[in-house]
């Protein structure tokens, strides 16, 4: 049975035609720190969050999340540390496809995976390819990306395409993009209090609403969300007009 706060989100999310929230995860380490815990601990607390958060927009029925995994600059942390959120990917899928499957979840990586090991690459898409005719939440997983990168990838394909300046339009390029074919975001949300996009779908939140809070990712919880929705609902888009 719904509750009253849920059965108001739910309205919220139709009124506003909120499609698609993009989440900066940000705050695991910190989270992890504070509590004098290995930051290992903070990563997989960031998972269960993720967990719980895709089955509230299954819940309010918003179509789309996207979440930034791992940057292009994430590489250089300690090595330590990028070979365990490597694994702790692979383990996840491992131990979740079937259950988020059965959820009715679609897996899409955004991202060069080129530099992934071939046993993770192996992983990553027989997730892509085990739910891809799911119709439930669409969970675009951003791994090693950096939009800098998407942008310059995107322009070089073009180029070698041989499709002239003249030709190049702003569909042209976000058809070339990691996204396409996914609504760019309503909604942008970043935890852990940070004001920066870093690096983050550059492209595709020239519109969107930025929102902020400062509760680290692993505390990220429903109350989190409907404040975040909330907050979406007062906004006046305006689209740069």
């Amino acid at each position: 049975m719904e509750t009253a706060e849920e059965l108001n989100i739910k309205e919220i999310v139709k009124k506003t035609n909120l499609k698609h929230i993009a989440v900066i995860m940000d705050g695991n380490r910190r989270w992890a720190k504070e509590k004098h815990l290995p930051s290992a601990v903070g990563h997989q607390k960031g998972v269960d969050s993720l967990r719980g958060t895709m089955r509230l927009f299954d819940r309010y029925e918003i179509k789309y999340l996207t979440v930034y995994a791992f940057s292009t600059e994430n590489w250089n942390r300690k090595k330590e540390e990028v070979e365990f959120l490597m694994n702790l990917l692979a383990k996840t899928l491992l131990n979740e496809l079937e259950e988020m499957h059965k959820e009715n979840v679609k897996i899409r990586f955004l991202g060069d995976l080129s530099k992934l090991n071939k046993k993770l690459v192996e992983i990553v898409h027989n997730a892509e390819n085990r739910t891809k005719n799911n119709t439930g939440v669409n969970l675009n997983i951003a791994f090693n990306y950096g939009s800098r990168d998407e942008i310059t990838n995107a322009l070089k394909t073009i180029v070698k395409e041989g499709i002239s300046a003249e030709e190049i339009t702003e569909e042209t390029i976000s058809s070339h993009l990691y996204t396409k074919n996914i609504p760019d975001p309503d909604l942008l949300i970043r935890t852990g209090g940070e004001k920066r996009i870093s690096n983050y779908l550059l492209w595709q939140i020239a519109y969107s609403e930025v929102y902020v809070t400062d509760t680290y990712w692993p505390e990220f919880d429903k109350e989190e969300l409907d404040k975040a929705i909330m907050e979406f609902d007062r906004r006046n888009r305006r689209f740069g007009k």
